[in-house]
């Protein structure tokens, strides 16, 4: 795509889905600009260009530089077309924002549904051909789940393969920059093109997404969690998620049906524990001076984390290194996880319950044991929603994660569905 076809239909099509805050008319290029166009999530820094991390106040005014990701892709040959909109302080996943606003899931025209979070507006972007891929940030699942709900593909890399600097954070302990894209392929370029070494805490990389890419897959064992250990399992969730490990073995891989390890069960509360520790700590100051005009359940979220101690959080950082410990011990030879990316499909917005967070239930261990993970659409419920297969790696091996991810799109039946925006047409 063009910058200019991509600037045609956010003018066509956004002023109902709202997937952005900010367009760049005409686009933010690098040098040699001759190459895909992207999306920002507004957390990212944008030199000049205000940061509004979700937020009525801007978290920075006009930053002096570019997020070291987005001036990567610049200098890839990416043109960038606008800054999209995020959960508060990237705090939710849910997709939702009473602050200024949420995006609209592009899959249903006639009732507003979430579009996930915190990356909402980048998922929304994507599904909509706004763009070719856009960056996004997942601290407990803010790239998978918007991208299996917006029906798109999702990858989060592990920690120090992408660096962080310039972009506004949650949690640094479970913080990862991630990518989401219409395709594995995309999302594997863009991640090679952010990826390496800044000098500070990004020590690994570059990615090599062509091997990967071309990695043969068949022989593999992989484990997959049984639809019986995953509570509250929507039955069409069930039935997508099935026909996908069918898939996968028809293709030679062989999957073994396992039980979740205590790791895997205990990441969820362990992972809230470390967010809402250190986004307290974070961001306690502007929440006490701005707390009037936030999202209350954000605010609400953060203000968990006071009740948490440094030496309960001290205590968290210790079990979890036990917990990655266990849990790759627990995968022994095998080379992936499987399971949904979400148990439930987009619910509409006046459905939402803020007091729980099911949409992350599943995608809070990949952040809580530093592994790599994918989501990837494998089709749509009767009602016309999509559902993802969510895989997840071994601590540094995002190349596995994207070589399955890559094949199972091959086999999916899913061959890059788009959403009818003839309903959102201004």
């Amino acid at each position: 795509m063009t910058p200019a076809e991509a600037l045609a239909r956010i003018h066509r099509y956004d002023g109902r889905l709202k997937a952005f805050v900010r367009v760049f008319d005409p686009p933010l290029t690098g040098e040699d600009a001759a190459g895909p166009v992207f999306a920002i999530k507004d957390l990212f820094d944008v030199q000049g260009a205000p940061t509004g991390g979700g937020g009525r106040v801007p978290l920075a005014e006009a930053p002096a530089r570019h997020a070291l990701a987005v001036e990567r892709l610049l200098l890839a040959g990416w043109s960038a077309v606008g800054k999209t909109q995020t959960v508060e302080l990237a705090y939710g996943g849910w997709g939702t924002n009473r602050a200024v606003g949420a995006p609209w899931n592009p899959w249903d025209a006639r009732v507003h549904r979430a579009p996930g979070g915190s990356s909402s507006g980048s998922a929304v972007a994507v599904a909509a051909g706004f763009c070719d891929a856009a960056l996004g940030s997942d601290t407990g699942g803010s790239v998978r789940i918007p991208a299996a709900v917006c029906g798109v593909v999702g990858l989060k890399p592990g920690s120090g393969l992408v660096s962080l600097e310039g972009v506004h954070p949650l949690s640094p302990a479970l913080d990862t920059v991630g990518v989401l894209a219409r395709s594995v392929a995309t999302a594997a370029r863009a991640l090679a093109d952010i990826s390496g070494p800044d000098g500070r805490a990004a020590t690994r990389g570059p990615f090599d997404a062509e091997a990967a890419l071309s990695r043969e897959v068949g022989g593999l064992s992989l484990a997959a969690l049984h639809p019986n250990h995953l509570d509250d399992l929507h039955p069409e969730v069930e039935r997508l998620y099935l026909a996908a490990l069918q898939r996968l073995h028809d293709v030679g891989v062989e999957i073994k049906i396992r039980r979740p390890p205590a790791a895997l069960e205990e990441s969820f509360a362990a992972n809230g524990r470390l967010m809402a520790g250190e986004g307290w700590r974070i961001w306690r100051g502007r929440i006490e001076q701005h707390r009037a005009v936030m999202d209350p359940w954000i605010v609400r979220r953060f203000e968990a984390g006071r009740d948490i101690s440094d030496d309960q959080l001290a205590h968290v950082h210790v079990q979890r290194e036990g917990d990655q410990r266990a849990f790759d011990a627990w995968l022994g030879d095998h080379a992936a996880l499987l399971s949904p990316t979400c148990p439930i499909p987009a619910p509409p917005i006046e459905a939402v319950d803020e007091t729980i967070s099911p949409l992350s239930r599943l995608t809070r261990a990949a952040n809580y044991l530093d592994v790599p993970g994918i989501s990837v659409p494998c089709g749509l419920t009767e009602a016309g929603l999509p559902v993802g297969l969510q895989i997840l790696g071994r601590r540094g091996d995002e190349s596995t994660v994207v070589a399955l991810g890559a094949v199972f799109e091959e086999v999916s039946g899913w061959n890059g569905r788009a959403p009818d925006l003839s309903g959102f047409e201004a």
